[in-house]
């Protein structure tokens, strides 16, 4: 996951190397046993790592020209990981290899400026973007019962329907670890929270009612919607760039990646001076550290 900022701090480190010696400038490493100089070091860099400092930070330059990036979108990404991570935010960042939250943050405002550029030419209408946040407005609180195979499932829906206890059935039956103790409950959600066959059937339920069991990739569910509630949803005005960004991001794949960046590369007229690495960007994908944000 540690992406731009990563090569980027290495090649910024080694410019200021020469200044870290007490002696002669072009050492960078005093050792009883021997003397490492600047030029040993840079030439150990560029055989092992290289390529992927210099596409990094020349890719990083194309993007933090060309598009821009508002400091509240960042804040908005790291206050919702925060929240998903709680305490663990940090053990979160060292397992990822960042060294704080600064750290994180500049990688993230990067590959938010890479999502900018491959969503530039795809067009998502008002219409879209309204639909989307009122299908997310709505959240529904359900309790499902899972299990492996259809028949038992509809034994289960049968007792159900001969008002057999919910809770108990679940508690039971269910295969669903996170929900079975508690008799299946699975709290509020909205669209696009769950797998799509679940969320099919569930919003297509009235309260209180049960729905027939429905296949998913986890197995048979039996719903039960509970209670329906608005949102507590921020103003459409303000997350309006945000769904934008979800809704083009669907219509992006992996090919239109790679040929996006490397027009992005062409266009930039790059004119590389250390001959063996004149190649490198010459209709050639992106290192796998310059992964894209899902």
């Amino acid at each position: 996951m540690k992406k731009l900022a990563t090569f980027a701090t290495i090649a910024v480190g080694l410019v200021g190397l020469t200044a870290c010696s007490n002696g002669d400038p072009e050492v960078v490493v005093e050792t009883e046993q021997g003397d490492i100089t600047q030029e040993e070091f840079y030439e150990e860099l560029k055989s092992t790592s290289g390529s992927d400092v210099l596409y990094t930070m020349v890719y990083s330059k194309v993007l933090e020209d060309r598009y821009e990036i508002e400091e509240s979108e960042v804040d908005h990404q790291i206050d919702e990981l925060k929240a998903q991570f709680g305490e663990q935010f940090d053990m979160f960042l060292q397992q990822y290899g960042y060294q704080d939250e600064d750290d994180y943050r500049d990688d993230l405002r990067l590959n938010l400026l890479e999502v900018e550029a491959m969503i530039e030419e795809i067009e998502i209408t008002d219409e879209e973007i309204e639909a989307y946040y009122e299908s997310v407005s709505r959240e529904l609180e359900a309790r499902h019962i899972l299990v492996e195979d259809e028949e038992l499932a509809d034994d289960l829906h049968e007792q159900l329907m001969n008002d057999a206890d919910f809770a108990t059935l679940a508690e039971e039956h269910s295969t669903d670890p996170g929900s079975a103790a508690e008799g299946g409950s699975l709290g509020y959600f909205t669209e696009g929270d769950m797998v799509e066959p679940f969320e099919e059937a569930a919003f297509n339920l009235e309260i209180d009612e049960i729905s027939a069991p429905v296949q998913s990739e986890f197995g048979w569910h039996i719903i039960q919607v509970t209670d329906s509630r608005e949102a507590d949803m921020e103003p459409l005005d303000e997350v309006r760039p945000r769904i934008r960004r979800e809704l083009a991001l669907d219509q992006i794949d992996e090919q239109t990646t790679i040929e996006k960046r490397q027009q992005l590369l062409d266009e930039a007229n790059v004119d590389v001076k250390i001959e063996e690495f004149e190649s490198i960007f010459e209709a050639a994908p992106m290192p796998d550290e310059m992964d894209m944000l899902p």
